[in-house]
């Protein structure tokens, strides 16, 4: 097999879907498996929908993933340019070839002659498939700049003496066309620019594209482009379309269901490892059953026929547990480093370097994404803490309450407040008032609620530890009723 070379083809009309993105990398997989070139090109066609700044998503999102390209629009390479619409001289030479062999024609016809053919298809119940009025029209109109039509019953006969097209798909098997229901379609519109089809193919078969993985939307093109590559006489690709991404309502994925575009995931503090390792188990799975893996583990064992041909479902809950998997996994100074982006609000000058590592610490556990800590910590911040109001009545306000605050306000002015002998002091105080009949828990609802204004937390004792006698006891001091 000649060098196995594949290309991910995004256009910069919006920021980079996940869709996309798990596309990209089942590309990137399959060609470091077979140590192939993994190709970016940027169709840009649509001049009218796309951005730089779309086209700076489109690299920041693929780099912060790891997959990054042997050939692109910042890298260059022997095939390019590589955005289309840096390649627009190249496209009217191979339409011309076209119009000389007869494999297609001018078409002069106004939106409304087309109008009036597909009501008319529409009326008789039938699938409309140009009338091809114009491989045989005589009256060209002066001064009107023709589009021009792929012969398609012209190139069918050339090669195949049937009109069914097959391909063996490398995900779905063997896909066929009657191309006679395809129609003659346009290659070059009348303003000179190509279509999407037409552009495809020349922009792969210049650019040596062996291999070609992409959504099954796809499929309707794939006969389309296999009838140009031949008419062209070039190696025509392998073609492997992968099922859908769904939301978990088996709706399309939009942005109703939360993030769906890669920036949008990093921004939230998705770990982009786990955001890889998520979407390359979208339609596969790993030979052995585990499911953490990294990006060079999944490429010495991807399987490209091993792809499910069905759709998958996008499982927020799931990426969700695979996010924190690969939180809890970071060293502390990496965590640190990623999670200060999502503190910004907070004055971390107040902390020691010890204290901030073990506020870190003793908070990394119940994280699933890193902007959760945005919310995780505010207690630690301020001499006050604003108490939730359902905290206030049902725990604070209470007898019981009352009477462990009174006694804790008194008794911590004697403590030491570092972790081992809080842990002591604590479990002395404890062990009091359940003497007096009143549950552990309930002491430490009530201490926990004055400090923290929350009845859930980090670790108690590290948490009265960071703040320090003096800001713990005030807190303890404004909750007690006199």
């Amino acid at each position: 097999m000649s060098e196995v070379r594949v290309r991910i083809a995004p256009s910069p009309s919006g920021n980079l879907h996940v869709g996309t993105a798990r596309t990209a990398l089942f590309n990137y997989l399959f060609a470091k498996k077979n140590n192939g070139k993994f190709i970016l090109r940027i169709e840009d066609t649509d001049l009218g929908r796309s951005s730089d700044e779309y086209i700076q998503n489109i690299f920041d999102s693929l780099k912060a993933l790891g997959l990054n390209w042997a050939e692109g629009p910042d890298v260059g390479g022997p095939y390019g340019p590589y955005s289309q619409s840096e390649r627009f001289d190249i496209y009217p030479k191979y339409a011309q070839m076209f119009l000389d062999s007869g494999f297609a024609y001018e078409c002069f016809c106004t939106p409304e002659e087309l109008e009036s053919e597909k009501k008319s298809a529409e009326e008789n119940k039938q699938a409309y498939v140009y009338s091809k009025k114009c491989e045989t029209r005589a009256d060209k109109p002066a001064g009107v700049k023709p589009a021009i039509r792929f012969n398609v019953s012209k190139t069918q006969k050339a090669f195949r003496n049937t009109p069914e097209l097959s391909f063996n798909d490398m995900v779905k098997g063997e896909l066929k066309q009657n191309t006679d229901l395809i129609g003659d379609f346009i290659i070059m519109k009348s303003d000179g620019t190509p279509t999407y089809n037409f552009a495809v193919v020349v922009d792969d078969m210049l650019m040596k594209i062996t291999h070609i993985i992409r959504g099954e939307d796809h499929i309707s093109n794939t006969f389309k482009q296999i009838l140009i590559y031949e008419a062209l006489g070039a190696q025509v690709p392998q073609f492997g379309h992968l099922g859908m991404i769904l939301a978990p309502d088996r709706s399309k994925l939009s942005k109703r269901h939360g993030a769906t575009a890669v920036s949008e995931f990093v921004e939230k503090g998705y770990l982009t490892e786990a955001l890889v390792n998520f979407i390359a188990l979208l339609g596969w799975s790993p030979s052995d059953g585990q499911e953490i893996k990294t990006i060079d583990e999944i490429a010495a064992d991807f399987r490209i026929h091993d792809v499910s041909s069905s759709n998958s479902i996008f499982e927020y809950d799931k990426l969700n547990w695979m996010n924190s998997q690969y939180i809890k996994k970071l060293d502390i100074e990496t965590l640190k480093a990623a999670l200060k982006p999502y503190l910004t609000q907070y004055d971390l000058s107040t902390f020691t370097p010890a204290q901030f590592t073990r506020m870190v610490e003793v908070t990394r556990e119940p994280l699933t994404i890193l902007s959760d800590i945005t919310n995780d910590v505010p207690y630690f911040f301020g001499q006050g803490v604003e108490i939730e109001p359902e905290v206030q009545s049902t725990v604070i306000d209470t007898e019981v309450s009352q009477q462990v605050l009174k006694a804790f306000y008194e008794e911590a002015q004697n403590w030491k407040f570092t972790e081992d002998a809080l842990h002591e002091s604590l479990d002395t105080f404890r062990t009091k008032f359940k003497e007096l009949g009143i549950k552990p828990k309930e002491t430490m609802w009530a201490i926990r609620a004055a400090i923290t204004g929350r009845v859930k937390g980090a670790d108690i004792t590290a948490v009265l530890a960071i703040l320090g006698k003096e800001k713990v006891l005030n807190r303890v001091n404004k909750s007690l009723q006199n």
